[in-house]
């Protein structure tokens, strides 16, 4: 039986990249990085570091780097198991570029429609809880995805699991946020609902009609 042996030069280039990225933000910020270790289990770090929070940190420019290429590398998963064979690995480069610009343009249009809505100081401790917990599950993201090329053939079932667990992540961390700021919420309750559709609904719905359109 000839066994197939699948090149994974490019893949462990980006998970190279991506431990230098996480041996880096731990170099540089350590004290911070030790925190933000433990955000799912506490808000200790949205806590500290939102009131000092700046539009372009390092910290979270670093770890954002590692969520883009470890999120492409599981998009990449996801549509191998999709059209079930195995496409270039060179395209994971491609995705984390459209995964970069997705997100960056995201935050730049939240950051109008908050400042359009007069609700700027609350929508940027929700950007950067949002932000925090996104770049937490790019840490997360790196071993699973690991697992998953060295060890383990993931079927579309796997991925789909994985990709509700961090969601149920993603959005236990925004709950936290949400009931330790309710009073807040209330005051501006229409435009922050406004905010939610027109920002947080409506763009992954048009990513996902594109997706199921290619």
């Amino acid at each position: 039986m000839i066994r197939e042996i699948i090149n994974t030069d490019i893949i462990t280039l980006i998970f190279i990249v991506c431990l230098i990225c996480i041996a880096l933000s731990k170099l540089i910020y350590t004290k911070r990085f030790e925190i933000f270790s433990y955000l799912v289990v506490n808000n200790r770090y949205t806590k500290l570091f939102s009131k000092d929070q700046h539009f372009i940190e390092l910290f979270d420019g670093i770890l954002f780097i590692n969520l883009c290429l470890n999120a492409a590398i599981f998009f990449y998963l996801f549509i191998n198991s999709l059209v079930g064979e195995t496409i270039s690995q060179l395209l994971i480069l491609k995705y984390a570029l459209l995964i970069a610009c997705f997100f960056i343009v995201k935050v730049l249009l939240e950051r109008l429609l908050s400042s359009i809505f007069e609700i700027e100081l609350l929508i940027k401790d929700y950007l950067f809880t949002k932000t925090s917990y996104r770049n937490y599950l790019g840490l997360l993201l790196l071993p699973i995805n690991a697992i998953l090329i060295y060890s383990v053939t993931p079927n579309l079932n796997t991925l789909i699991i994985i990709s509700l667990l961090g969601l149920t992540v993603f959005s236990l961390g925004l709950l936290t946020f949400f009931k330790a700021n309710l009073n807040v919420f209330k005051r501006s309750m229409f435009y922050f609902i406004l905010y939610l559709c027109a920002l947080e609904i409506a763009p992954y719905l048009i990513v996902y009609q594109f997706i199921a359109i290619k």
